[in-house]
């Protein structure tokens, strides 16, 4: 009877403990994922976002232009800086922007598979945006 109560006991932790791994990973904040850029400049990229710190950083995974993948000095850098939630599916942080080697104030709006991700000049007056769809 021991044995049996032991080998329940342990069936039963496993199952717990797998039921709140399982929470986790659903749990995930909207923003994390692999995204898609539009095309700027004649290329896009596909974006790795994933937590750093108490924020949301994007690396770029992969680049593409019109004759399919290619490695750009681009792969690996920090394209999404320091995205904070705001409320919602809402962030704020900093995006830079490879074609022109700048750092902007950014702001992101998750919706289902879509992100809308805003950068603007200091001040606010000139910005730009871009439509990120979700490939992973």
């Amino acid at each position: 009877m021991t044995q049996f109560l032991a080998r329940l006991t342990a069936a039963m932790t496993a199952a717990l403990a797998a039921l709140i791994a399982s929470a986790t990973l659903a749990a995930a904040d909207p923003i994390e994922g692999l995204w898609q850029t539009q095309v700027d400049e004649g290329a896009y990229a596909l974006v790795t976002i994933a937590p750093c710190g108490s924020a949301f950083c994007g690396v770029i995974s992969r680049t593409f232009n019109a004759d399919g993948e290619f490695q750009s000095e681009t792969l690996g850098r920090q394209i999404v800086i320091d995205m904070v939630p705001v409320g919602g599916s809402e962030y704020e942080g900093q995006v830079w922007r490879p074609s022109n080697d700048k750092i902007y104030l950014g702001k992101v709006a998750v919706s289902g598979d879509r992100m809308q991700l805003r950068g603007c000049v200091a001040g606010g007056l000139f910005c730009a945006s871009q439509t990120w769809a979700r490939v992973g």
